[in-house]
């Protein structure tokens, strides 16, 4: 009886383990949150400095379209909306640079009217 309780918080650690952060880079919103062709947008987040992103997209899932960054610090990364992107909801997605550099797309959506 006296392992019961190191036993369950065994389990419980196994079946719910806490969230890898990737680089520590992540994106948490972007605002606005809906724009049209040539607006100027922010991505907000953490880790996001040149050191740890080398690139941002806008995804659909099936397509990708690069942004030009005009701007960025280790919490923020102004961008364009691009010419001749379609109207639609998309994903803000990363490269990131360093270690094992990867495309992690973000669970945030901006709306292109």
């Amino acid at each position: 009886m006296r392992f019961l309780f190191p036993a369950i918080a065994l389990a419980g650690l196994l079946l719910f383990p806490l969230p890898a952060k990737a680089d520590g880079a992540r994106i948490l919103n972007v605002e606005p949150p809906t724009a049209k062709i040539g607006d100027m947008l922010s991505a907000n987040g953490e880790s996001i400095d040149k050191a740890h992103v080398d690139a941002l997209y806008l995804t659909n899932g099936k397509d990708d379209i690069k942004v030009v960054m005009s701007e960025q610090s280790d919490t923020f990364i102004k961008f364009k909306v691009p010419p001749k992107t379609p109207s639609g909801r998309w994903a803000i997605m990363i490269h990131t640079k360093g270690g094992e550099p990867r495309y992690l797309e973000q669970p945030v959506k901006v709306t292109v009217e």
